[in-house]
């Protein structure tokens, strides 16, 4: 009987035992893993006899600080694509087509343009911003086209903003503009946590405001980051545009402006009056359409006079011409069309690539100004769109220290 008391005591005594045992692991303390430490976050691993300490509060736990630096600058050209293609080019049918948007009109582009610089990450990549949003292309209404006064013409991430008049803008008034959602959870139909961050002058801060609220200041950059952030946030040193010259060359018809070099009219392999490129030659041939383009061509600083006469036949003028030494390029079409300044060149019957203009070879670079808004163009030349007052800046060989501007002789 005695026996059978003290093996109840023993089997009282080791069941309370393991039961303090197991409130003390479910507490954090006492061992863990197979080798005798603890690895459980917030807790401090058992050492020998030491006593198993308390678990820290879970208010105290946090986790790794992943705050991104700002990387050191990378030196761009202007018009460099910059990220990888996610989105579809120009703005989307909810965005701008022409209609005001967040206080925003679409109109000629205005005189003077500075930018900011926007990146999107998701997932530790960098996503390329989309060309032409906020670009409407022209129609037999509107022959000129518009473009809102905050809006892209190529994937470098620069947003580019009409200051003409002093204008402000907001990162809500371009997502506008793009069509896009922009909250904390969206961006472009990305969604995920988004942080966002700001570095003006190089100073890196993380924006904690309203997204659409967000002030787009001149040369600024702004990150928006879907996810985990990367370690490092890019900043930039561009090479941009030269500035423009304050001599103002007119466009007067039937006018000069250069060097004459080139012979005028086409050349034997040029316009003979078939259709050159899609692009077609007939006789009295309704201006409908009627808008202009400008090229102009510079070897080693100095101004090379684009020939008169291309495109025009002893019996017809192509959709495409010139009529003098200016630079102009006519437009002139039954209906809308788009047309590219490699078919001009077709139509002359002379080379153009980036090695190559006219016969005139070396280190060729590509200026685009409509109306004001300059910029380094990166792509084949043969693929420039011709859009109303567009100015085409040839550089071959040394470079430019101002860019030609001018004065047009039809409304702008």
């Amino acid at each position: 009987m005695l026996t059978e008391k003290h093996t109840h005591i023993r089997w009282i005594s080791a069941a309370a035992s393991a039961a303090a045992l197991a409130l003390l692991a479910a507490c954090g303390g006492g061992g863990g893993s197979g080798n005798g430490s603890n690895t459980t976050a917030g807790s401090t691993p058992a050492s020998g006899a030491t006593p198993a300490s308390a678990p820290t509060p879970a208010s105290q736990t946090s986790p790794t600080n992943t705050s991104p630096t700002l990387a050191a600058a990378t030196a761009v050209v202007d018009g460099t694509t910059i990220g990888t293609p996610q989105w579809s080019d120009g703005s989307t049918s909810s965005g701008g087509t022409g209609q005001a948007v967040n206080g925003l009109n679409c109109a000629v582009a205005g005189a003077k343009y500075s930018y900011a610089h926007l990146s999107i990450y998701q997932g530790g990549k960098q996503l390329a911003l989309p060309a032409n949003i906020g670009t409407v292309a022209p129609t037999m209404a509107r022959q000129t086209g518009c473009v809102y006064p905050v809006h892209t013409v190529d994937a470098s991430g620069k947003v580019r903003m009409d200051v003409t008049s002093g204008g402000s803008y907001t990162l809500g008034q371009f997502f506008a503009v793009w069509g896009q959602p922009l909250s904390t959870t969206n961006v472009a139909g990305l969604t995920g946590n988004v942080t966002a961050w700001v570095n003006t002058g190089g100073a890196l801060q993380q924006y904690s405001g309203d997204l659409a609220s967000l002030s787009l200041t001149q040369h600024g950059e702004v990150t928006l980051v879907i996810g985990t952030p990367p370690a490092q946030i890019a900043t930039y040193a561009w090479t941009d545009p030269p500035p423009f010259t304050s001599t103002v060359s007119t466009l007067s018809f039937g006018g000069l402006l250069g060097t004459l070099y080139f012979q005028d009219g086409s050349t034997g392999i040029g316009s003979t009056g078939a259709p050159v490129d899609g692009v077609v030659c007939a006789p009295g041939m309704a201006e409908t359409f009627h808008v202009h383009s400008h090229v102009a061509i510079f070897k080693d600083g100095q101004w090379l006079a684009f020939p008169k006469n291309v495109g025009i036949t002893s019996g017809c003028n192509y959709e495409l011409h010139t009529h003098d030494n200016t630079g102009i390029i006519h437009i002139e079409t039954p209906n809308v069309k788009p047309f590219t300044l490699g078919q001009v060149f077709d139509i002359w019957g002379v080379p153009l690539s980036s090695t190559n203009v006219a016969g005139v070879t070396g280190n060729v670079v590509v200026y685009i100004n409509d109306n004001g808004d300059v910029r380094r163009y990166t792509g084949d030349p043969r693929a420039i769109p011709l859009t109303s007052l567009r100015d085409i800046t040839f550089q071959i060989g040394s470079s430019l220290t101002t860019l030609p501007t001018y004065s047009w002789y039809e409304p702008q």
